[in-house]
């Protein structure tokens, strides 16, 4: 594996029960990819990383870190059997505009910066501090900057705020903490003096939009912000200078590497891609799921067996009545809203750098914001020949989903339901016609999954039945201990 982060650790958590040696090539002195470097402490604590990091590492992985993997054809020529890149997206966009050159001192690369920030290279920046991006990046770097002590952090993006690509929790947690977005800004020029950075100068935009498609239009004002330091957090991107072009991988158009969704099987059989080393930037979790599809494919390519015969993922469907009136889940309805997760006091968060924000539910929290669960892996299930048409189902829905009646056509049915269901995008459930000659009819839009039906029904003829459902993983002999 060319890369310590979480596509290459899962293919090495994959392979190594099944009799493999795995050995990971990582060029900084601990492994865990972005998760240690661009997460900061705050949000991710190291000691978490470790403990996860340290389990797949235990397993027996030969580690090969500080070693700075700079040509592919020297790892091809060691013989391994097949290599994993999971190198990700480690180049972040730079901003070509006027000053950058005479201001680089204080211009920095977002997750370049935050690299040296969680490596301890770097313990503080300046008072007034202008972040470039709207990503979850641009997030972490203005959170960051105020706790290696900048006053006056902001965020500016060229976009609408509603357009902004960071999540909608981690744009709250900024603003929480005090940190203005100013949206519809975009770069002009780094204002400097002497070589020293003095400001950015800003171009406000008009954002208009046809048909679904944006256009961001200037507006001809401008605005400067004065500051001390800029993080540009504007983007990644791939980058693969230490992989010969002579060797069989084959690049598309914009220099990323042609790999088989299905397989992640570049066009070097030997060599596979995942996480966002193969088509971008994603998230931790597309990192994982790439790694546990990657390592069926190396482990079927090692056995000399067709890539594209691959197991499939469990399911299992079984019903969760435990008696006549004894259910394995609470059926009670909850209309709370989310609970918010308690946080560290801010005055004291904003200090120290690895002082965890979130501090989670306590027990009572906890079990309410538990209560709130809809059930959605429970399903009705409906069976027409033990129902005897009493309504008790229908007196007992709290709200009103289900229906008997004479069947119609679909337009029909849903405006004579007790609720009409007028949400298209989601099916009714229709039944055989029953014994009276009505049908029942079950709004799923609105069904809570509550499961009073099937606890008030005499004769079993409604039932809650628990849907889970497994990735497949190269390691199936032991795929049947995940099934609760």
């Amino acid at each position: 594996m060319i890369g310590g982060g979480p596509a290459s650790l899962t293919v090495a958590r994959d392979l190594m029960p099944l009799g493999y040696d795995c050995t990971v090539y990582e060029k900084d002195p601990q492994a865990g990819g972005l998760m240690r470097t661009n997460i900061p402490s705050f949000r991710l604590p190291v000691g978490v990383i470790d403990e996860e990091v340290d389990r797949i590492l235990d397993f027996g992985v030969v580690k090969k870190f500080n070693q700075e993997v700079k040509s592919l054809k020297v790892i091809l020529d060691e013989d391994y059997d097949a290599i994993f890149i999971g190198t990700g997206a480690p180049k972040g966009k730079d901003l070509n505009i006027p000053g950058r050159h005479e201001a680089s001192n204080n211009i920095h690369v977002g997750i370049d910066w935050l690299t040296s920030v969680a490596f301890k290279h770097i313990d503080k920046i300046g008072q007034r501090v202008v972040v470039i991006g709207g990503g979850n990046t641009a997030m972490d770097c203005c959170r960051t900057s105020l706790r290696l002590g900048g006053k006056d952090v902001k965020v500016t993006v060229r976009s609408p705020k509603s357009d902004m690509k960071a999540s909608d929790w981690e744009i709250e947690e900024a603003e929480l903490e005090g940190i203005p977005i100013f949206d519809n800004h975009s770069p002009k020029e780094f204002i400097h003096e002497n070589g020293k950075l003095k400001g950015v100068l800003f171009e406000k935009m008009k954002a208009e939009y046809n048909d679904g498609k944006r256009t961001l239009t200037a507006t001809g004002e401008t605005v400067l912000f004065e500051c001390d330091d800029v993080l540009l957090a504007i983007g990644q991107e791939n980058a693969f200078p230490w992989i010969e072009r002579d060797i069989g991988i084959e690049f598309n158009q914009w220099e990323q590497p042609i790999v088989d969704k299905t397989t992640f099987q570049s066009t070097q059989p030997r060599v596979f891609f995942g996480g966002d080393a193969a088509w971008g930037p994603e998230n931790i979790i597309w990192a994982v799921a790439h790694g546990h599809q990657a390592a069926i494919s190396i482990d079927n390519f090692c056995q000399n067996k067709d890539l594209k015969d691959r197991p499939s993922p469990l399911t299992n469907l079984v019903s969760q009545k435990m008696g006549i009136h004894e259910w394995s889940y609470p059926n009670d309805i909850s209309n709370d809203d989310r609970f918010a997760v308690p946080h560290a006091d801010i005055e004291t968060s904003l200090t120290d750098l690895n002082l965890e924000v979130e501090l989670g539910y306590d027990e009572k929290l906890a079990f309410d914001e538990a209560q709130r669960c809809l059930n959605c892996d429970i399903q009705t299930v409906f069976t027409e020949n033990l129902c005897i048409e009493c309504d008790a189902c229908v007196d007992i829905c709290p709200i009103d989903c289900i229906n008997f009646t004479h069947n119609d056509t679909e337009e029909n049915l849903r405006k004579k339901l007790t609720v009409p269901a007028l949400n298209l995008t989601q099916d009714i459930l229709v039944s055989e016609t029953l014994k009276t000659g009505r049908v029942m009819v079950k709004d799923e839009d609105m069904c809570l999954h509550c499961g009073l039906c099937a606890e008030r029904c005499p004769t079993g003829a409604w039932d809650m039945q628990k849907f889970t459902y497994i990735e497949s993983h190269a390691k199936k002999s032991t795929i049947s201990e995940y099934v609760e």
